[in-house]
C-alpha cells in the first residue's frame, strides 16, 4: 500500500521493503533487498528500511555462527553502496554481526555475536549503528547465541531525527522515551514477527507511536521458516503521531510508502502537549 503523496517542503518518503526472507539463503535474500532498494529509490523514495536478519532469516539458529559477518563484511558493504548509487538513504536492518571481527564501530564486547543494524544516508556515510538490547528468549534461542547492544543513538535524515530499535525493543517503552528524549521523531523497528501475536504487533507499535507523538515505521519480513514451525505476519506498518495508519500491507512482499512531514509532529505535540506535561 501506498500513501498519498504531497509535495509539502520536508516531507521523506519513507519505505519499508518487505521482503521474502528464506532461511539460510543468504546470497538470495540480500539480492532481493538490493532489488527493493534500487525499486525503492526509482519511485522516488528518500529512506529504504529492512527487516530483522534479512540475509539469514531470524529463525536460522543453528546459522548464527557460520553466517556471522563484521560490520564492514559483504552484506552491509553491499548496502552501504546501494545507498550511494541510488542516492537513498538505507536503514540495514539487521545482520549477525562478528564483534570479534569488527574493528570499524565500537562493538559493546571483545567477542561474541550481535543482531545489528546500520543506518547509511544517501552518500553511502554510516549515520547510526544500533545493536539489539533485549534479545528474545520465548521459544528462541536469540538470547543464547548474542550479546545484547548498549548504544543507543540518533541520526539525521532529511528533516527527522531518526531512532532505530528492533523488533522485541517494542515491549519496552522506556527505550523509546530515551530516544525521544534525545529528539527523535522517527522510529523505525526491522524486525522478524510471526503469527500468531498479530494484535501484539499491531498494538504495540501503534502505542509507541501516540505515547511518544512520533512517526513509527515497522518493517516485517514475510516468508516461512518450516524447520522452526514459524511464519512471519508481515503487515510492516507507518504510523502517524495520532497512531492513525498511514500506510501498511498484509504477509505478502511488497514496498510500503508513505510521505511523512516532520511539521506534522511538531503539531501534534504542540496541539496535544503530552510529552511536556510528564512529571519525572
Amino acid at each position: 500500500m501506498t500513501a498519498q503523496q504531497t509535495d509539502t517542503p520536508g516531507t521523506l518518503q519513507l519505505a519499508l521493503a518487505q521482503i521474502r526472507v528464506e532461511s539460510g539463503r543468504v546470497e538470495a535474500n540480500v539480492e532481493r533487498a538490493l532489488e527493493a532498494i534500487e525499486r525503492a529509490a526509482a519511485r522516488g523514495a528518500d529512506l529504504v528500511a529492512l527487516p530483522e536478519l534479512f540475509n539469514v532469516g531470524y529463525f536460522a539458529f543453528d546459522l548464527y555462527e557460520r553466517r556471522a559477518e563484521p560490520f564492514d563484511g559483504e552484506t552491509f558493504t553491499r548496502l552501504r553502496d546501494a545507498a550511494a548509487e541510488h542516492d537513498v538513504a538505507v536503514l540495514a536492518g539487521t545482520i549477525v554481526e562478528d564483534l570479534a571481527e569488527t574493528e570499524a564501530v565500537e562493538t559493546p564486547a571483545d567477542e561474541g555475536l550481535a543482531n545489528t543494524a546500520a543506518l547509511f544516508d544517501a552518500n553511502g556515510d554510516l549515520r547510526l549503528v544500533y545493536r539489539k538490547h533485549h534479545l528474545f528468549g520465548y521459544e528462541s534461542a536469540e538470547s543464547e547465541l548474542l550479546v545484547p547492544g548498549e548504544r543507543l543513538e540518533t541520526a539525521s535524515i532529511g528533516d527527522f531525527t531518526v531512532g532505530v530499535t528492533t523488533c522485541y525493543d517494542l515491549r519496552f517503552p522506556e527505550l523509546y522515551r530515551e530516544l525521544i528524549d534525545a529528539g527523535a521523531d522517527l522510529l523505525l523497528v526491522p524486525s522478524a514477527w510471526p503469527y500468531p501475536r498479530i494484535e501484539h504487533w499491531e498494538t504495540l507499535s501503534r502505542a509507541r507511536a501516540i505515547e511518544n507523538q512520533c512517526y513509527v515505521g515497522t518493517i516485517n519480513g514475510s516468508g516461512r521458516f518450516p524447520d522452526a514451525d514459524a511464519t512471519l505476519l508481515g503487515r510492516s506498518t507507518v504510523y502517524d503521531p495520532w497512531g492513525v495508519t498511514v500506510a501498511s500491507s498484509g504477509d505478502d512482499p511488497t514496498l510500503v510508502t508513505a510521505d511523512i512531514d516532520p511539521g506534522t509532529v511538531e503539531r501534534v505535540r504542540e496541539e496535544f502537549p503530552a510529552l511536556r506535561d510528564r512529571r519525572l
